[in-house]
C-alpha cells in the first residue's frame, strides 16, 4: 500500500466525483427527454462535459473541504438538471421514474468502477492507479446512490416516494420539499444521518468488493489511505 501525498489523492478522486456526479444529473435529463421533456436537452444539459454541470460549491469546494479536513468521508452535488413536469406523458408516474435514475447511474458506475477495480488488480504494480480510483469510484456512488434514495423531497428518494403515494398524501408529503435541504442539515450536524448511511453504504460496498477482485479488509484499507484516516 503506497503513502499517497494530498496532490495524489485529489488526482485519484477527482475523475470518480465528477464522473459520479454528472453523469447521476445526466441520467435525469436522460430518463426525462424519453418520457417527452426535452428540457435538458434544450439547454445543453444532457452532455458528460463536466463544465456544463459543475456547482462550485458542490462539486468543488465541498469535497475538497472535506478532503483537506480528513473527514472520513467525500461526497458532492452539481447543479440540477432542469425538468418540466407539465411536459411529462404521465407526469406523476414519470417523476418517479426520472428521480430514480439517478441512483441507478451510480449503482451501475460502481459496478463499472468494480470491474476497473479487478482489472487493476490483474494487472499488479502497474495498474495501482486503477486499484486506487476503483476504490474511489466505488465509494462515492455508493455514498451518492444511498444519500439520495433517502425518502426526503428534493432527495430522489422523496421524489420516487411522491410518485408512489396516493394523490392527496402525495401532495402533502412534497409540501416538505422547501424544507428539505435544512432538515438534511439538522440530520448531518445531529449525527443521525450518519447513523443511517453508513451502515448502508457499508452493507452496498460489501456487496461490490467481491466483484473487485479485493478482500474486504484490503479495500478498507484502500479507503482509509484514500480519505487520510
Amino acid at each position: 500500500m503506497l503513502d499517497l501525498s494530498l496532490v495524489q489523492k485529489i488526482s485519484i478522486w477527482v475523475v470518480p466525483v465528477i464522473l459520479g456526479i454528472t453523469v447521476h444529473e445526466v441520467a435525469h435529463g436522460w430518463i426525462a427527454r424519453k418520457l417527452g421533456d426535452n428540457t435538458a436537452f434544450m439547454l445543453g444539459r444532457l452532455t458528460l462535459n463536466p463544465l456544463k454541470h459543475i456547482d462550485p460549491m458542490g462539486t468543488i469546494l465541498i469535497p475538497g473541504m472535506l478532503l483537506l479536513l480528513q473527514a472520513g468521508f467525500i461526497f458532492g452535488y452539481a447543479k440540477p438538471v432542469p425538468i418540466n413536469w407539465k411536459n411529462l406523458k404521465q407526469p406523476k408516474r414519470d417523476m418517479a421514474l426520472v428521480a430514480a435514475a439517478g441512483p441507478v447511474a451510480n449503482l451501475l458506475m460502481a459496478i463499472g468502477w468494480a470491474l476497473l477495480l479487478r482489472l487493476g488488480v490483474v494487472l499488479g504494480d502497474s495498474g495501482f492507479a486503477l486499484v486506487y480510483m476503483g476504490v474511489a469510484g466505488i465509494s462515492i456512488n455508493g455514498i451518492l446512490m444511498i444519500l439520495n434514495l433517502l425518502p426526503l423531497p428534493p432527495l430522489d428518494g422523496g421524489r420516487v416516494l411522491t410518485g408512489l403515494l396516493p394523490g392527496p398524501i402525495a401532495y402533502k408529503f412534497s409540501r416538505i420539499e422547501p424544507y428539505g435541504f435544512f432538515i438534511l442539515i439538522g440530520l448531518l450536524v445531529t449525527g443521525v444521518l450518519g447513523a443511517v448511511l453508513w451502515p448502508l453504504i457499508s452493507i452496498f460496498i460489501s456487496m461490490m468488493v467481491p466483484v473487485s477482485g479485493l478482500s474486504a479488509q484490503q479495500f478498507q484499507l484502500l479507503l482509509m489511505t484514500l480519505i487520510g484516516r
